[in-house]
């Protein structure tokens, strides 16, 4: 099969095997998401050499139930061991074991097939077309933040960084009908929250320490700068991005203010699913392009852009 192999921070155009994992089911790609973890990986930010991608929808090939074969599906990223404390204990995400999807010791999606548990799939409703169930994944993502914080609809709350992820936040942050403004920089990135009806503010605009909640979602060290200057004594960060290499960071003014800082990454992928099929979120406005699998590499190099949004890879 073709795939879309990372190594020494250089990506190229390989053919492998199909991937075979015993008790696992063999899922067809029929489309994938560049997202920026996969431009970060590219970057050298964490030591993976592997198949990229992580976002998907496809079709089960094989499976051991073979009720599963042919279904259209979804898949989370973490392949978890049941049995270390952190899986015993409630939190897989978290499992000591863990392999994850095109990042930690498991080849991803950018390519003909990939291979997943079971347990992590998760069935796409018939209504729910391609090209929104391959956002299932980051939509699920911005979902968290939601099952970690109780968003009030008084709380002033600030998302700063409008991109791929940016936007899948604001429009599930909205629906908590919360006071939201949005720091976008570039055009599109306004023009898409404007349609829908959300706030966005300019820097000079964002009084500090005024937020009751700020989501910092841009990846870079200065929008942490912003974001902790935003939040109000006793207010909460909950931070969105992965970010390569130190920062530093002002801890005495956290404690002093009494900050709580939530890390949050993967999310709940049934509620996500059920937010595309009833319309109540449209990722597709975030497309910008599509790529055969055979030009994988022109399609990082399209995503890597400053201000490029979501560029999809059609893998089947």
């Amino acid at each position: 099969m073709k795939a879309l192999w990372l190594e020494n921070n250089q990506v190229a155009l390989r053919d492998l095997p199909k991937p075979e994992r015993p008790g696992e089911a063999l899922i067809k790609i029929r489309k994938a998401g560049v997202c920026s973890t996969d431009l970060e990986l590219v970057k050298g930010y964490y030591p993976y050499a592997g198949v990229l991608g992580h976002e998907f929808v496809g079709e089960v090939a094989d499976a051991p139930d073979k009720d599963w074969i042919g279904a259209r599906v979804a898949g989370e990223i973490n392949a978890v061991c049941g049995a270390c404390e952190a899986c015993r204990n409630g939190r897989p995400t978290h499992c000591e074991n863990r392999t994850v999807l095109g990042i930690v010791n498991r080849d991803g999606v950018f390519a003909e097939y990939t291979a997943l548990p079971i347990e992590n799939l998760h069935r796409v409703p018939e209504t729910v077309p391609d090209e929104m169930a391959v956002f299932t994944e980051p939509l699920a993502a911005a979902l968290e933040i939601q099952q970690q914080i109780q968003i009030q609809p008084t709380d002033r709350v600030l998302l700063i960084g409008a991109g791929r992820l940016g936007q899948l936040i604001a429009q599930t942050l909205a629906l908590t009908g919360c006071d939201l403004c949005v720091l976008a920089r570039h055009q599109l990135q306004k023009d898409l929250l404007a349609a829908r009806g959300i706030r966005v503010i300019s820097e000079e605009a964002i009084h500090p320490r005024k937020w009751d909640l700020v989501v910092e979602a841009t990846g870079s060290p200065d929008g942490f700068d912003l974001a902790r200057r935003a939040v109000r004594p006793r207010g909460t960060l909950v931070m969105k991005s992965t970010y390569k290499g130190d920062m530093t960071v002002n801890f005495s003014s956290i404690v002093v203010d009494e900050i709580n800082i939530i890390g949050s990454r993967c999310g709940p992928f049934a509620p996500a699913l059920r937010l595309l099929e009833k319309r109540e979120v449209d990722p597709t406005v975030l497309i910008q392009d599509e790529f055969e699998l055979k030009d994988a590499v022109r399609a990082m190099e399209k995503a890597s852009q400053p201000g490029v949004l979501k560029v999809l890879l059609n893998c089947g």
